[in-house]
């Protein structure tokens, strides 16, 4: 079972639409990113998984559940971080946490020892009588991730979690993502950093509120570029005729870039075949193309 099955998701407001016909499978126990920039519909298409917009069109169904028709059983098993803070500035962070736990219906001896175990979790203990109004914009969205986790959610919905956060704690949050799926939960997340999304087990990609490409980050950038990318560095200008299996990209001096389907099976092949030609290779290696390269080559052929 889907933890998140969304199929025909569109929204209009008006004559605008925010959201086309968006299809999204996420899979239990991973980690699935919602990339693309701001303005891209993302926020939009959240709001509709969580009930708290209702679709133009389509439906959305979390663990094979109608958001709609069981919109409270679904919040039970949902943790949302919205972009905006829902923090309270004039509240400590201990009374932040012990405040969203008692709207869960915890008894109060049950809120304490939630809010003990979430400010020793994510490391507030000793911030726990600051006021959040003082605390700096990581803190903030750390104690926001912890009360996402209040009532123990099957699935974290975080809309640009890591929005204002230096990248010493980025890297941080991500590490704490991965922690929490190895726990067993499901993470549905939005952002505009395409570094970031690497670290997703599959991604969407969306632009202008529709879906450009989906799937694994590699197979994203291997759909983008029709295969993987090899860099060549020979002794001399390299030939004008590649094998058949590779296509010439650039070539800059004795340095050349090819196109093919599988650097890890074609690599060999492609040094028999400048060796036979009496090439010496000086170097080889694989290109790294980033979801940043891969976003912009499939807006364009969409353009």
């Amino acid at each position: 079972m889907f933890a998140v099955e969304a199929r025909g998701l569109t929204k209009r407001f008006g004559e605008f639409t925010a959201v086309d016909h968006i299809d999204l499978l996420v899979e239990s126990g991973r980690i699935f990113g919602l990339l693309g920039p701001n303005g891209a519909g993302k926020t939009t298409t959240i709001r509709m998984i969580t009930g708290l917009l209702k679709p133009t069109e389509g439906y959305v169904r979390v663990y094979g559940m109608d958001v709609l028709k069981n919109r409270r059983s679904v919040l039970r098993m949902i943790g949302y971080m919205p972009q905006r803070s829902s923090l309270y500035d004039d509240l400590t962070v201990e009374e932040n946490l012990y405040l969203y736990t008692m709207l869960y219906d915890f008894s109060r001896q049950e809120a304490k020892r939630r809010t003990e175990e979430l400010l020793k979790e994510f490391f507030l203990d000793k911030f726990r009588d600051r006021l959040v109004g003082n605390l700096s914009g990581g803190m903030k969205r750390r104690l926001a991730l912890a009360i996402t986790l209040v009532h123990d959610p099957k699935l974290l919905i975080l809309d640009e979690p890591t929005v204002g956060v230096d990248p010493p704690l980025r890297r941080q949050f991500w590490e704490r993502f991965r922690q929490l799926v190895s726990k067993g939960k499901t993470i549905l997340v939005t952002t505009h950093y395409m570094d970031e999304a690497e670290n997703c087990d599959e991604i969407a990609l969306i632009s202008h509120g529709r879906m450009i490409a989906s799937g694994t980050p590699e197979a994203i950038k291997r759909r983008a570029f029709g295969g993987e990318l090899i860099e060549v560095l020979l002794d001399r200008e390299p030939p004008c005729d590649p094998p058949e299996f590779a296509k010439i990209i650039s070539v800059n001096g004795r340095k050349v870039r090819l196109l093919v389907d599988d650097y890890g099976g074609r690599s060999a092949q492609l040094m028999d075949f400048l060796r036979e030609r009496g090439f010496k290779i000086l170097e080889m290696r694989p290109v790294r193309v980033s979801l940043e390269d891969a976003f912009i080559r499939l807006m364009g052929e969409r353009s």
